[in-house]
């Protein structure tokens, strides 16, 4: 059987070792043929030897993952990134619904990232986008999401997303050009990677830009109408804050 090759690019060395004796002993399907611990070593080493797999940690000593990336834009390893259990780089991941191993990991874990890589589910490169700026740029609002339809994946700009619903363990986006899409993540996902964003779970089973709020009416429970003339209802529990947040503007 035809080995896949692998290249780990990883500056923490026990990490690096981990990852090494991981791959080593219990996947041997892959061979490991260089390491690099920098952009500038990484750099060096992709020059001559292109992997079928590229492990990649996204903070490095001298700059990030993204930089390796964009000093070899046609590169086509499959990538596998690699982040430490930092709240902020998950939620970046989230958002730009990309596939990540988080340290420490399980070895379900990294074969489950393996096995995507050999089936080729490789990000865009608008979801790069997406991540790199939402990693590289912590201070600066969020303006896009990556969003997972049964089809493909939908770069959307935040700003034009009006509600969300739930459907099952399902979400439909509702967006101001009366565009829908049937996302595959439950509304809770959602719920709490937008609540930084403008974005209020009013109810249950909806969601709402706080934005394109035009209304509250307080007959029939209390429900809102948004500027697409949509109705959505207000939970009892919901509806002090939601209240609050009207009262901010």
């Amino acid at each position: 059987m035809t080995k896949s090759t692998a290249i780990i690019v990883e500056d923490n060395s026990l990490a690096l070792e981990m990852l090494i004796n991981d791959i080593t002993n219990n996947h041997n399907e892959i061979k490991i043929i260089g390491t690099a611990t920098s952009v500038v070593e990484a750099a060096k080493l992709l020059q001559t030897t292109k992997p079928d797999i590229l492990f990649l940690d996204i903070m490095l000593g001298d700059g990030t993952g993204f930089d390796i990336l964009e000093i070899f834009p046609n590169l086509n390893s499959k990538i596998i990134f690699v982040t430490a259990s930092d709240a902020y780089a998950i939620k970046a991941f989230k958002f730009a619904a990309i596939d990540y191993i988080l340290k420490p990991y399980t070895d379900q874990d990294l074969s489950k990232a393996i096995e995507k890589a050999n089936l080729q589910l490789q990000p865009e490169n608008e979801q790069l986008k997406v991540l790199k700026q939402a990693i590289t740029k912590p201070n600066t609002k969020l303006e896009k999401i990556s969003l997972h339809t049964l089809e493909k994946i939908i770069v959307a700009n935040i700003a034009d997303i009006i509600r969300c619903k739930s459907d099952n363990n399902y979400t439909t986006f509702y967006f101001n050009n009366n565009e829908k899409i049937l996302v595959s993540k439950t509304l809770k996902f959602y719920a709490d990677l937008l609540k930084e964003v403008g974005f209020l779970r009013v109810h249950q089973s909806h969601l709402v830009n706080t934005k394109y709020i035009k209304e509250f009416i307080k007959s029939d429970g209390g429900y809102l109408v948004l500027t697409d003339n949509a109705n959505v209802p207000v939970s009892v529990r919901k509806r002090n804050e939601v209240l609050a947040v009207l009262n901010s503007f």
